[in-house]
Formats: C-alpha cells, structure tokens, sequence
C-alpha cells in the first residue's frame, strides 16, 4: 500500500511538473513567437528640437519584432552616439504592443560662432549642435585667451566651460539683455548688454553671490554703463 501512494505521489508530481513546462513553453511561444506581442508602435515624448521621426529613427528599433527582444540598452546607446542634442535618453517597454522613447534634449547656454554658423553649447560646456541661425534669447561666446597664461594651465575647454558657468549664473533679467559673453581669461570674463552696457564679472566662481550683488548694483545705479562684480562683496559701477 505504501509503495503504491509513492507511485502515485510521483505521477502526481510528474504530471504538475508536465504542465509547468507547457506553461512555460506557451509563455514563451507567446511572449516572442506569436502575433501577440509584437513592437507595433514607438513613442517619442520629451523631444523639443528634434522630431519625433528623428528619434525613433535613430533608435532603429524594428516594427514588427516581439516586444521582449528590444534591446533597450542598445537602442539608448544608438541615441546619444548618433543625437548629440539628446542629453538623457530612457527607452521603455509598452505592453503590449509599444515602445517609448523619453528624451531630455541639452539645452544652449551659449552659441559660438563658427563658419557663418553657430555652435550650441550647453550647461557643462558640451558643444552638442550646429544651427544656422542664432537661437533667440541665447548669448554669443566670444574666447578671446589665445595669449591668456590661463590658456596652458586649464585648456579651452576648462575655459569654456567657465563662461557658461558664468552664463548660467546670470539674473533672468540680466540674461535677457545680455548680447556677448567675452572671455579673456580665466579671471576675466566680461558681459556685453544691450544699451552699451558692460559687466565685469571675473572669474565662472561665487556666481550666486555675483548676481546678487549686480541685481542689487543695477537698481541702485540706474544711470550706470558699467559694472563690475568681479569681486562680489565690493563691487562698483561707473558711466552714465
């Protein structure tokens, strides 16, 4: 009686273990050889600049293949290599047909002009596009550190990335009416305003404390031309 219960234990057993591996090789026939789960779709969200038919494109995910057998991985390495604009990229599964594409474009801090053309630099002094035309809003960089002994000791790139901070650090309200950012050195960094109007503003450092200081100096002279934050604690203006 007992080897019989053991027999019937084990056909017990051997047929759960039957149907688990039906299940799993259905799931598996479903998942990527069936119509079922299939890329039908892909999505593009977050793009501002580029299209979405630039995007999706550049990913070169196939329409048509089972959703599972995306890369992701690859298809965001696709992205940045051949989109320099693209500064974020996350590629999502849709089930059960799609795939999204959500990207964070580099935004321009400054243009540099380059063969009639301009060249967009972001946040970190990553110059990421070339557009015709001068984006509105965006100031030009001039670097003018060829004889700056800044030049040897940090590279340009260092030095550029120093005018964007400084960029960055300016008031909305300056930023507007700010037409050229002028780099001589690394320590002198002036801001060419409409009007005629010049800021000296130094090195990229304590730029919080630097557009505190001009907010205040600006109200306080309204006649002034110039300006100069280098030193934020003691600065001072001139000019009417």
């Amino acid at each position: 009686m007992r080897r019989g219960a053991r027999i019937r234990r084990l056909r017990a057993l051997l047929v759960v273990f039957a149907l688990l591996l039906g299940l799993a090789g259905f799931g598996a026939w479903a998942l990527y050889g069936s119509n079922w789960v299939l890329v039908e779709r892909v999505s593009v969200s977050g793009n501002k600049v580029l299209t979405e038919k630039q995007v999706s494109d550049a990913a070169r995910i196939p329409v048509g293949t089972p959703l599972l057998s995306v890369d992701r991985a690859a298809a965001e390495r696709r992205l940045t290599t051949s989109l320099p604009r693209l500064d974020e990229v996350r590629v999502v599964r849709a089930f059960p047909h799609g795939i999204g594409i959500e990207v964070t474009e580099r935004k321009p801090e400054l243009v540099m002009k380059h063969g009639g053309k301009f060249v967009e630099v972001d946040a970190e002094g990553v110059r990421f596009d070339v557009v015709q035309e001068q984006p509105k809003g965006v100031p030009l960089l001039v670097m003018e550190v060829e004889r700056s002994a800044g030049l040897r000791h940090f590279g340009k790139e260092r030095l550029r990335r120093e005018a964007v901070r400084a960029a960055a650090a300016l008031p909305d309200s300056v930023r507007r009416d700010t037409r050229t950012v002028r780099m001589r050195s690394y320590d002198s960094i002036t801001l060419e305003l409409t009007g005629g109007r010049t800021v000296q503003w130094g090195s990229g450092e304590r730029g919080g404390a630097k557009a505190e200081s001009l907010t205040a100096l600006m109200k306080a002279s309204k006649g002034a031309r110039h300006f100069d934050v280098s030193v934020p604690s003691a600065p001072a203006s001139s000019g009417s």
